[in-house]
C-alpha cells in the first residue's frame, strides 16, 4: 500500500498549487464517471470567460467511459477562488499524431455562488458550440499547446490558448470496473482517493513554506499519516 501512494505521490509533484485545491475537488467530484485525468502546466496567453479577460497558469484533461472528454481550465479570478470552466463534447479525432481535435457541444461553468453537495460546488451546464485542438500527445505525456473557442446559446463566448511549460504532463489512469464488483470498485476508489490526497498535501507543504528541496519528503510523510 505505501509503495502504491509513493508512486502517486512522485506522479503529481508539479502541479502548480493555484490549481491544487480546484483539480482535487474536480477529480473528486467527477471520479467515479472518469477513466482518465491528465494535468499541465503552463500559462494561458488568452483566457476570455464572457468577454472578460482573465489568466491561468494550469489546464487537465478528461475522458469518461462513454467518450465525453473536457478541457478543464481553473482560472485565476480574484473574486472567485472556486471558479472553473470545462470545455466538453463526445466527438473526438486525432488530425494527426501530434494533433488532437475536440467539438464542444457545452460548456461547464463552476463558482461559489453555485450550489454546493456533499462538499462540491455543483456546475451550471450550458449548450455551446466550438472546438479545441491540443498539439502533442498524452500517450507521449509531451503536449506544448491547447486553445478552445466556444459560443452559448446566448452568443457569449469562451476562449483560451494555453502554452505549456515543458513540463511532463500527469497522467492518472482510472481502471473501469464492472458493476457488481466490490473488491473492484474499492480499488478505483483507492486510486482516486491517493491522488486527492496527494494534491492536498502538496497544497500543505506551500502554505506551510516547506522549502522546494523539503517538499517530496514532506508529502510523502503527510501522505503515510
Amino acid at each position: 500500500m505505501r509503495f502504491s501512494w509513493r508512486v502517486a505521490a512522485v506522479a503529481f509533484l508539479s502541479i502548480s498549487i493555484g490549481s491544487v485545491a480546484l483539480f482535487a475537488d474536480e477529480v473528486g467530484r467527477h471520479g467515479p464517471e472518469l477513466d482518465m485525468f491528465a494535468s499541465m502546466t503552463g500559462k494561458c496567453t488568452t483566457l476570455k470567460v464572457a468577454e472578460r479577460d482573465f489568466s491561468c497558469n494550469a489546464v487537465a484533461f478528461s475522458h469518461s467511459p462513454g467518450g465525453r472528454s473536457g478541457f478543464i481550465v481553473p482560472v485565476n479570478d480574484p473574486d472567485d477562488d472556486s471558479s472553473i470552466i470545462t470545455f466538453s463534447g463526445e466527438n473526438a479525432r486525432r488530425v494527426q499524431d501530434n494533433l488532437y481535435e475536440l467539438s464542444i457541444d457545452q460548456m461547464l461553468l463552476k463558482s461559489r455562488h453555485r450550489p454546493n453537495v456533499g462538499g462540491f460546488w455543483i456546475p451550471s451546464v450550458e449548450p455551446a458550440t466550438g472546438t479545441c485542438r491540443q498539439t502533442g500527445s498524452l500517450a507521449t505525456q509531451r503536449v506544448s499547446s491547447v486553445s478552445c473557442t466556444a459560443t452559448n446559446g446566448d452568443g457569449k463566448t469562451y476562449e483560451f490558448q494555453f502554452e505549456s511549460d515543458g513540463s511532463p504532463i500527469r497522467v492518472l489512469k482510472i481502471t473501469v470496473v464492472e458493476a457488481g464488483d466490490p473488491a473492484a470498485e474499492a480499488r478505483r476508489a483507492k486510486s482516486l482517493a491517493t491522488h486527492i490526497a496527494q494534491l492536498k498535501c502538496r497544497q500543505k507543504a506551500v502554505v506551510q513554506g516547506v522549502l522546494p528541496r523539503d517538499r517530496t519528503a514532506f508529502i510523502l510523510q503527510c501522505m503515510d499519516e
